[in-house]
């Protein structure tokens, strides 16, 4: 199928867009202007994520409106305003203080979306120590990893976590000096305290510790293909790109009501869940529980969700459900749909056109940027299936590396090679944790080399090519897997596909493709052959896959991507690798 171009203007939209004009603000746009905006509220201060993001509210007329509201598993309903918020996470930065944790400490958190983590998140930014978000769901293995690799100080978490992950591993972590219990009613022992305790007998009033726009105020921990976790760092005039992109991409305008699906172990949650809304002064939902279609259709009629932000694997399980969201639902306060994680297939933009009443905007970014980069926006064409194109105050480009360690941007539309990213801009990551030769690695002169290949065509839209490591190598052809998963998923059968190549003596690689099902569709060697015809129809012999697998769930992240590189390890029984981000639903 020909995706069709999906028109978009300023003109249909339901509140004036803040980027009406995108190529006139890309001309004008410079990040000092952003420096005015958000440092001139308090002059002669610090910068600070925190205090931009709560305390700038706080102390205007925007002191009582909902800033986070919780909605937990039985649907119970917790609120907290800017003005109480302010005060919570000034209690838990006098608690830090008290317990002697100082400037560049790390505080990491391992919970659900409770409000314990968020307070604790912007907390910890206030004592300019250094925020460390940690998957609830992991194991004790790949928990130590990240706090032994992250120098953890201080560890947040529940009774039944400690109890579960951590009482194990304290002989193995001797730097972590405190653990503070969300939901303990007294201490535990020493260096095991009830935060209720704590918290109640903080002060509210709490002055910021002095931060420059270049102090650590977030460690992501990010995993490869191979080896240990890498943590990467960011400081806190990140929070520059996460308020412009919550701005020109994310459109918030001051009564939405946002949503943000993504957990803050994953960078997104953090970014997106936590602090670029808050920039914004909107009001946030944060959900407790896991995915459910029905409960989150629910959610976003009875929350009159205006802009939500999710993954590709979200919208790819709405899509297997069978639900008619518009007929069975209320979702007329919804403007605007985003999604990050992967590329979102084609069908999956057109999805959300025809069931939800909104194309589905595509957004790309790394941990490593810590906010978007390249998107789709309000007012722009959707190209299905492309990224979109890069932010105000970002170049990207498509460049090739020469042994010389030079490289060259390619500038004709079409051609494939590295994504990069011209470095400088302020969510740039500043190093991987004690390990600064990775880091250097990623950088050839001024570009940032992502590791993802892409092309760009005439109009400078970007389109996903593949991960550098996942591209197949077959009869002489370059085969980028996101291509023929899209392809197979036009297929009404097919609900999700992932793509691997295999090693062939004669081609080098044959592709193979690993199918899930829709509900009703059974798996059989017509069907297989039903598929590898009707992808040769779409994409020709040498692109189509030759072998195909069916599987009921395909191994992805909880971040929502499919992990090829697993299904590679396990079809040629080769090891694994780090599974610590391995999604286990």
């Amino acid at each position: 199928m020909e995706w069709r171009l999906i028109k978009k203007s300023g003109e249909n939209c339901l509140v004036e867009p803040n980027l009406p004009n995108y190529e006139e603000t890309r001309h004008t746009f410079s990040w000092s202007l952003v420096d005015d905006e958000l440092k001139g509220w308090k002059e002669g201060q610090g910068l600070n994520i925190a205090e931009i993001a709560i305390d700038r509210h706080a102390e205007s007329s925007r002191v009582h409106y909902v800033a986070l509201r919780f909605l937990a598993q039985d649907w119970t309903v917790k609120e907290f305003t800017y003005g109480e918020l302010k005060a919570q996470t000034n209690r838990f930065a006098n608690v830090l203080q008290k317990l002697g944790i100082v400037k560049g400490d790390r505080v990491f958190v391992l919970a659900g979306r409770i409000p314990s983590l968020y307070i604790a998140a912007l907390g910890t930014l206030k004592n300019a120590s250094v925020f460390c978000p940690l998957f609830s769901a992991f194991g004790p293995e790949p928990v130590y990893q990240r706090m032994d690799r992250g120098d953890a100080k201080v560890l947040v978490t529940t009774t039944l976590l400690y109890k579960q992950k951590i009482e194990q591993l304290r002989s193995r972590l001797p730097k972590l000096q405190h653990i503070l219990l969300t939901d303990a009613e007294a201490d535990m022992g020493e260096g095991i305290w009830s935060l209720p305790q704590l918290i109640a007998e903080a002060s509210d009033e709490f002055t910021t510790v002095s931060t420059d726009a270049e102090d650590m105020a977030l460690l992501h921990f990010t995993s490869g293909t191979t080896g240990m976790p890498k943590g990467a760092i960011h400081v806190h005039k990140a929070v520059y790109a996460h308020y412009i992109t919550a701005k020109y991409v994310l459109d918030l305008h001051p009564d939405d009501i946002f949503w943000c699906t993504a957990d803050p172990g994953w960078v997104t949650g953090t970014s997106y869940g936590i602090i670029a809304p808050l920039t914004h002064g909107v009001t946030s939902i944060i959900d407790e529980a896991e995915f459910d279609a029905d409960r989150w259709y629910r959610i976003l009629e009875t929350q009159k969700v205006n802009v939500w932000y999710t993954a590709p694997t979200a919208i790819r399980r709405l899509m297997r459900v069978d639900i008619e969201p518009r007929k069975q639902y209320d979702l007329s306060h919804l403007r605007l749909i985003h999604s990050v994680g992967e590329p979102l297939n084609p069908e999956a933009v057109v999805w959300g056109e025809e069931k939800l009443g909104l194309p589905i905007h595509d957004n790309w970014w790394q941990t490593e940027t810590g906010g978007i980069m390249i998107a789709n926006y309000a007012t722009m064409d959707i190209r299905p299936g492309s990224m979109g194109r890069p932010i105000p105050g970002i170049e990207a480009a498509i460049v090739r590396r020469h042994e010389d360690g030079t490289v060259e941007v390619i500038n004709k539309p079409g051609m494939d090679g590295d994504l990069a990213l011209k470095s400088g801009f302020p969510s740039m990551f500043r190093g991987y944790l004690h390990d600064e030769e990775r880091y250097r690695k990623c950088f050839v002169g001024d570009w940032y080399i992502t590791g993802d290949l892409a092309t760009r065509d005439e109009d400078g839209y970007f389109w996903f090519v593949g991960r550098e490591d996942d591209i197949i190598k077959t009869s002489g052809h370059m085969v980028g897997p996101f291509e023929v998963e899209s392809a197979l998923m036009e297929h009404p059968a097919v609900a999700e596909a992932g793509v691997i190549g295999k090693p062939n003596p004669m081609i080098g690689e044959l592709v193979k493709a690993f199918v899930s099902l829709k509900p009703g569709q059974q798996p059989s060697e017509a069907l297989k052959l039903e598929l590898i015809g009707f992808a040769r129809q779409k994409l020709g012999a040498a692109i189509a896959p030759k072998e195909i697998a069916f599987q009921d769930n395909l191994p992805k992240t909880r971040s929502g991507k499919i992990m090829r590189r697993l299904l590679k390890a396990r079809e040629l029984g080769l090891p694994e690798g780090d599974l610590s981000t391995l999604e286990t639903n």
